[in-house]
């Protein structure tokens, strides 16, 4: 794998089991790369380990007056140079290589699994843990991946230099070996403290990243209640935290380099020392002397490898736990996707009358008993904000676990679905006590194959984000090509939106399309980011459009517009507005009001408005009357008549 073959056309399916198994899952995808590492590091280690024999062949060539000798160990020299050059700078080519091809697949790996849990990611996992992960994580990752080439070489070069010199000269040869041997086990027992140590400011550093990723995601409330020298003095004793482990850490692994400068050096002296004497007897040649000397000289290069490879992998295996604890996050049914009906309908479909054969089922939620029939606008009432946003979430295919409290209590008594064989799969999971999946069409959602699911259903949270850049760009989002953009801002009532962009915008040069939206769209008013996130849903014209409180922060007398504008645009598609509204309440073609976790009741919001008290209370927000049926009790008749509706 080359740099610029990224990004890969499948980046694989990671071993997620732990940190550990998610590198050697790594090693493995790499294998050809690494061989090609360490083939190179072996040819220039051995490059390397190969100028003592070298030198101590000129040495004696020099003692013994041969110019030929002296001649052949010139060229062997230069042979040497070459092959060390070669060897270097190859090395690094294909260790670079491996470290960014690595970062590169658990990137591509952590954004498809961003893109596959969607909002529920940062309820699972904290924000700063991702944002730690997908930065620095990752290039630790990439540094352990590619130290294991050098360490491999390092490896079989030293084991190859101690066995040439116990066969060449086995007393000093055996001496040497011993002292490595020494070196290794007077350094191992620092390690697992070293890493524990890394472990730790890994750890705080990760919890300053989310400290300081909320205070950002929060700063215009903490300027609202004053509450920024409160959040300054937290990140700085976070901060603080993560330095002064930084500096333990430091501290322990500037002790391992010393003792791997220490004891080599201690091991060089004796072996000069007691080759000095064995040459001064007569028993080696000073060639040979000279040959040793480089040896063990050189053996010093490979233990420096070792210390990279034992930091780069003591520092990576948190980083490989956290990375492998977020790829291992799965939306529920993912592993046991089956075919699902077409995401799109053709135009045909889309062209069917309401009641005609071709009429789909639409959307059904079995836990609540909720249901949008195919081609309507149907408009939803929940008495507690919260329960309609988390019921939102779960219409697009979120976990039943984001469902409003008591949703699965009530999954017991869901009436049944006449949705068929996927009805009867929901029902099987709910005799399990499993969480039931909402069914679009018969079909569950969570069964389907994740870019089917969604694009068949678009839902547009409360608090829509505004990614910076132009008002182009915001729009360039997939489509149909059935709603052009002028038709979806005009319907989301954006003419003084488009005004305001142009205004703050002078490059723009009265062209609204090219005026720049900042970050979140903050420069705007509440109003104004809704109907641009409006605009943007519209344009994207989903099979099953999902809106919660599309327009809480809108003028009565635009939200009025937009509500006749939004029933013309999605006539004949199937869309959910979850408002307490009149305005839009009045112009959806069914209403149902959840009343606690149930669907209690189904028509239209005048209907609703006659003989429900608890829906009277939640729209008109006056007191609920004691008079006429509780809601509960009404609850039945109201499904049978949504199911008629259907």
């Amino acid at each position: 794998m080359q740099i610029r073959d990224l990004p890969y056309d499948d980046p694989g399916v990671p071993d997620v089991r732990s940190g550990f198994r998610l590198l050697l899952w790594l090693g493995r995808m790499q294998m050809g790369g690494q061989c090609k590492a360490l083939g190179w590091g072996v040819l220039h280690l051995a490059s390397i380990a190969s100028f003592p024999a070298v030198a101590g062949l000129a040495v004696t060539a020099v003692v013994d007056r041969s110019g030929g000798d002296l001649a052949l160990a010139a060229l062997a020299m230069a042979v040497v140079t070459l092959t060390v050059t070669t060897g270097d700078t190859l090395l690094h080519r294909a260790a670079v290589t491996n470290w960014i091809t690595a970062a590169a697949r658990i990137q591509q790996l952590l954004a498809r699994r961003t893109a596959a849990l969607g909002a529920t990611l940062t309820r699972r996992v904290a924000a700063g843990e991702v944002v730690a992960v997908s930065t620095g994580d990752i290039e630790r990752i990439g540094w352990c991946v590619e130290a294991v080439s050098r360490f491999s070489a390092a490896l079989l070069t030293t084991l190859g230099v101690c066995v040439a010199l116990v066969v060449y000269q086995p007393q000093l040869g055996l001496l040497t070996c011993a002292g490595m041997l020494a070196l290794a086990l007077a350094v191992l027992p620092l390690l697992p403290s070293a890493t524990r140590r890394a472990d730790t400011q890994r750890e705080r550093a990760g919890r300053a990243t989310e400290l300081a990723a909320d205070t950002v995601a929060g700063l215009r409330v903490l300027r609202g209640i004053g509450g920024e020298e409160l959040f300054l003095t937290r990140y700085r004793r976070a901060s603080q935290q993560v330095r002064h482990a930084a500096v333990r850490t430091a501290r322990m692994w500037s002790f391992i380099e010393a003792l791997q400068v220490a004891l080599p050096g201690l091991l060089l002296v004796a072996v000069v020392w007691y080759g000095t004497r064995l040459a001064l007897d007569g028993r080696i040649a000073v060639g040979e002397l000279v040959m040793v000397y480089g040896a063990i000289s050189f053996l010093l290069v490979p233990l420096q490898l070792f210390g990279e490879f034992a930091m780069s992998y003591s520092f990576s295996r948190p980083s490989a736990a956290r990375a492998a604890r977020v790829l291992g996050l799965r939306r529920p049914g993912e592993e046991q996707q089956v075919t699902a009906l077409p995401a799109r309908p053709d135009a045909r479909e889309r062209a069917a009358p309401v009641g005609s054969t071709d009429v789909r089922e639409g959307l059904h939620d079995p836990a609540t008993g909720l249901r949008a029939p195919a081609g309507l606008l149907t408009a939803v009432v929940c008495g507690d904000p919260d329960a309609a946003g988390h019921l939102a979430e779960r219409l697009g295919g979120h976990p039943a676990s984001a469902a409003a409290p008591g949703a699965a209590a009530g999954t017991e008594n869901a009436p049944q679905s006449a949705a068929g064989e996927g009805a009867g799969r929901a029902q099987g999971r709910r005799r399990e006590g499993e969480d039931v999946s909402v069914l679009l069409d018969g079909t569950p959602l969570d069964a389907m194959p994740l870019a089917r699911a969604r694009a068949a259903v678009l839902v547009q949270d409360k608090d829509p984000v505004l990614l910076s850049g132009t008002l182009a760009g915001l729009l360039d989002v997939p489509s149909s090509g059935a709603v052009d953009a002028g038709r979806a801002l005009k319907a989301a009532q954006c003419d003084d939106v488009l005004a305001a962009l142009v205004q703050g915008s002078p490059d723009a040069e009265g062209d609204p399309m090219r005026a720049r939206i900042t970050e979140r769209g903050r420069s705007l008013s509440g109003g104004q980011r809704q109907r641009l996130a409006l605009a943007r849903s519209l344009l994207t014209d989903p099979p099953v459009l999902v809106l919660d409180e599309p327009t809480s922060a809108v003028d009565s007398h635009t939200e009025a517009r937009i509500a006749r504008e939004l029933a013309a645009l999605r006539s004949g598609r199937t869309t959910v507005v979850f408002t307490s509204s009149p305005l839009l309440l009045d112009s959806a073609d069914r209403v149902v009001f959840v009343h606690g976790s149930r669907a209690a009741a189904a028509g239209t919001h005048r209907e609703l408005l006659g003989c429900e008290d608890a829906y009277r209370a939640v729209v008109t927000r006056a007191p609920q009357s004691t008079a006429g049926r509780p809601a509960e009790s009404r609850a039945g008749n109201a499904q049978t008549e949504g199911a008629e509706s259907t």
